[in-house]
């Protein structure tokens, strides 16, 4: 007998600082209103000197544990999804695994840019599905304003830091709660149009003391068809593996990446812009962790309530697609 897996617990963190669009006047020729009406994002967060990324994602964790009521040394499967790790190792997922006290839990990070909470997601339920683990916290966590070039104001704009995570576990016998279908996709051909650029270090160059650092790079035009017509194929794919049709889903939460996008993602699905949660104007674009504080926000705010049929949907540098279908 095939297993329930659910979610049963919600958590974010966001950082206190706030960089409003009236702030980046001041620092890039920009202005509030070309922000607003190219992207719908007013602020977002940026991350303080002493809020690594295993800081935000532990943050959120265990705002999740409490939320499902999970003590962390219950904890047997850790994944953070992340593309601003603290360093290359050891793991996002290790560093929290030993903030929060789970001492028993498997640990390790995913790489799927914005769409890796939904990777990484669709990877632990696999575990809990197959037995080998009980009790997972998945993890999206960023401090991508680390890789944005401040002088680019293309970019810069677009970008904020944060962290969400959730709880999953086999479903209590009697509750409906279950994550119905996992869509994953790559369309690695698209890779070029969002990528991290940096030269390259020569090995045992003990001559050159100074390192490029790494910095966003975006080709918008090109990837918003790409985008849009990703988001909508994976949204559908996934409501028809779940058995179900569009007209049965009550909200859809997508990657926030930039308003126009969402509304031509709606537009395409030929679903009402009310049935789609938004928060981009708070928070702006933040990768990975984007979706999954927005998940938290809908449910606390109850957009999202027990019985709902939801869709989860975000596209990422890769490019990578990835969609959910839950039902709470």
């Amino acid at each position: 007998m095939t297993k329930n897996i659910a979610i049963t617990g919600v958590g974010a963190y966001l950082p206190e600082k706030v960089l409003t669009n009236h702030d980046l006047e001041k620092m890039v020729d920009t202005t509030d209103e070309w922000i607003v009406t190219r992207t719908g994002i007013r602020e977002r967060r940026i991350a303080g000197e002493d809020e690594k990324t295993s800081v935000l994602a532990a943050r959120s964790a265990q705002a999740a544990l409490d939320d499902a009521d999970l003590k962390a040394e219950d904890v047997d499967l850790i994944i953070v999804a992340t593309i601003s790790p603290d360093s290359n190792f050891p793991s996002v997922a290790c560093l929290v695994q030993k903030e929060i006290g789970a001492a028993k839990a498997a640990a390790f990070d995913v790489s799927a840019a914005c769409s890796g909470f939904l990777y990484a997601l669709t990877t632990a339920k696999q575990f809990l599905t197959g037995g080998l683990y009980k009790n997972a916290l998945v993890i999206a966590a960023e401090n991508i304003t680390s890789l944005v070039d401040w002088n680019d104001r293309s970019t810069c704009v677009l970008f904020g830091d944060g962290a969400g995570a959730c709880v999953i576990q086999e479903a209590d016998n009697g509750s409906e709660a279950k994550i119905l279908s996992d869509y994953l996709h790559a369309e690695g051909q698209y890779g070029e149009l969002m990528e991290v650029k940096m030269d390259w270090r020569k090995p045992l160059d003990q001559q050159t003391s100074e390192m490029a650092l790494p910095m966003i790079n975006m080709q918008g035009q090109e990837l918003f068809k790409v985008a849009v017509n990703s988001m909508a194929e994976g949204a559908e794919i996934a409501v028809k593996k779940a058995g179900l049709k569009l007209s049965d889903i009550k909200c859809v939460v997508p990657h926030q990446a930039n308003d126009r996008i969402i509304s031509a993602v709606a537009k395409k699905l030929k679903m009402p812009k009310e049935k789609i949660f938004i928060n981009i104007h708070k928070y702006g674009n933040m990768s990975a962790a984007s979706i999954a504080v927005a998940l938290c926000e809908a449910v606390k705010d109850g957009t999202i309530q027990k019985g709902d049929y939801v869709v989860l949907v975000t596209f990422g540098a890769g490019l990578v697609t990835a969609a959910n279908v839950v039902k709470f």
